[in-house]
């Protein structure tokens, strides 16, 4: 929660504007993926890390460290803003740091960015991500809290990123390429994590957990090690099909409770699945559901998403259809009906991605669609979740803004916006106050589709794959057309294959491909002035 931010700084006595503060510490620095378009919260951080951290943090600490002995040799004790210019302008020689106050932009008559430019030659034009080669060692001693949360339990990484590219997911596309911890670390860390902590659950997290290449192997190892202790393994971000039933089915031979089995189709129909570059055949999630039900999966989860690109309302009743044909087939396996629930997000365009260009929804049009669901939901005896359509309007406005959009989240702020990703706490008129006060206007943030020409407010942050590969798939979504994994199929020259050397040996096995069959198609030619019988 962007607001919760500047309540931070002002519970610490750090003033809220980067601007205003004078002395050199403390650096206010933010990182992760939402820093990938930092403009709207860029007046209240010093600094950002861009990508992942774990080595990029500790370059940054040295380099504070560094420049501490400097000032020391020069006798300063307390030191001021020009000290403070000083250090942000050699933290600038960083690779992925971005200090926003070295950066002016430049707006058309109509609001639009023409120019991001750096002012000082520290400054590069532009930004890349860092990424690591190796994940780090799993940390099996964390801090474990003392009050109840809501994910309560421990959690491991066992692979980054994901190339299945499903073009509304931005970790799918700054998180690339893929890299996999040995199964056998994955196992010793349960353990001591579980011995460590008191948790009784450990997750094991990817952004596709069934795409880890030893999953099959990691599974078993862990049934095997932990079958007779009281001790819950979960697997989310399962892909839908057999194979991930097989897979907990597995897991749940060594827990005590079987977790609910959760479906993330996203969307309801066939046709909409393909342009979102998320294609899972309708049968496959039917026989999917009938295989966990007959394993002893009585709890079933649906997750989708409403308003994605060319969506229309045939393709929302497809929704209550699959949840209606999911529960039937379900009765047919099992003999006995299953506890459903449907929850439904709302579509928000992300920075880095090929929806990054695409408007999303009006409220009502999402209401529309949401009364469509709870009543046809109702019909098939489903319990069916969803979000206020107005929380969206502001997340795009927080994801798709610029630089002028910090004016907004302070007047917010001013105004008592606080924890605004909790339902009971979010004030849609106040942020609709706060937009009039600051000159702006919602539609153009969050209802506007825009040109793939335009330059867009993150346009100096390279996020690792290139405009040229997102404006491809962009393109694709309104044919449908669908982009294989680029780890089981040919490179897709995402941009990836000149910063990752897996990456990079795929691309070159593309090239000699395209260069053999050139050759055999050339052989094949006839030469010229023979004869054709």
């Amino acid at each position: 929660t962007y607001t919760n931010v500047l309540t931070l700084l002002d519970l610490a006595g750090i003033p809220i504007r980067s601007r205003d503060r004078r002395s050199l510490f403390p650096i206010v620095m933010a990182g992760g993926s939402g820093a990938l378009n930092p403009e709207p919260m860029a007046d209240f951080f010093d600094v950002f890390l861009m990508g992942e951290g774990e080595e990029l943090l500790v370059e940054f600490c040295q380099l504070v460290e560094e420049y501490k002995a400097v000032l020391r040799t020069r006798g300063i004790t307390q030191p001021g803003r020009a000290e403070r210019e000083e250090f942000l302008r050699a933290a600038c020689r960083v690779p992925g740091v971005y200090v926003p106050e070295f950066y002016r932009f430049a707006y058309d008559i109509d609001g639009k960015v023409t120019r991001i430019d750096p002012v000082t030659p520290e400054a590069p034009r532009v930004v890349s991500k860092r990424q690591v080669i190796d994940l780090p060692p799993v940390l099996t001693t964390p801090v474990v809290p003392f009050m109840q949360v809501v994910h309560d339990r421990a959690s491991i990484e066992i692979q980054r990123g994901c190339t299945r590219g499903c073009r509304f997911c931005q970790a799918g596309y700054v998180y690339r390429s893929v890299r996999e911890r040995p199964p056998e670390e994955v196992v010793e860390a349960v353990g001591e994590l579980l011995s460590n902590t008191g948790y009784e659950e450990v997750s094991l997290l990817s952004l596709s957990t069934a795409d880890y290449s030893r999953v099959r192997e990691l599974v078993e190892k862990i049934a095997g090690r932990y079958r007779t202790e009281q001790v819950v393994i979960s697997l989310p971000s399962l892909r839908i099909d057999a194979f991930s039933v097989e897979l907990a089915e597995t897991l749940a031979k060594v827990q005590l409770k079987r977790q609910g089995f959760t479906f993330a189709p996203e969307a309801g129909s066939e046709r909409l699945r393909r342009a979102v570059n998320k294609y899972v055949p309708e049968e496959v999630i039917l026989e999917a559901v009938a295989q966990a039900v007959q394993r002893g999966w009585d709890h079933l989860k649906f997750y989708f998403m409403v308003g994605l690109p060319t969506e229309t309302l045939e393709d929302v009743q497809g929704i209550v259809d699959m949840v209606g044909k999911a529960s039937l087939r379900a009765r047919r396996a099992s003999g006995r009906a299953p506890r459903i629930r449907v929850g439904v997000s709302t579509f928000v365009p992300k920075a880095h991605t090929p929806f990054q260009w695409m408007a999303q929804d009006r409220p009502d049009a999402l209401r529309q669609k949401q009364d469509l669901l709870r009543r046809g939901l109702r019909k098939v005896s489903a319990h069916f979740s969803w979000v206020d359509p107005t929380e969206a309007s502001v997340e795009a406005l927080l994801s798709l803004g610029d630089r002028r959009v910090g004016d907004v989240i302070y007047r917010a702020w001013r105004k008592g916006c606080r924890f605004d990703a909790w339902s009971e706490h979010f004030r849609f008129d106040k942020w609709m106050e706060a937009l009039a006060e600051a000159g702006l206007d919602l539609d153009f943030y969050a209802y506007r589709e825009r040109p793939l020409d335009e330059v867009l407010p993150w346009s100096h942050i390279d996020g690792g794959v290139t405009y040229a590969f997102l404006r491809k798939e962009h393109k694709k979504t309104s044919t449908g057309a669908e982009t294989p994994d680029c780890r089981r199929e040919p490179c897709q020259v995402c941009g990836f294959q000149a910063k990752d050397e897996v990456c990079a040996r795929k691309f070159e096995d593309l090239i000699a491909f395209v260069q053999a069959r050139k050759a055999a198609a050339g052989a094949a030619r006839p030469a010229a002035g023979a004869a054709i019988t």
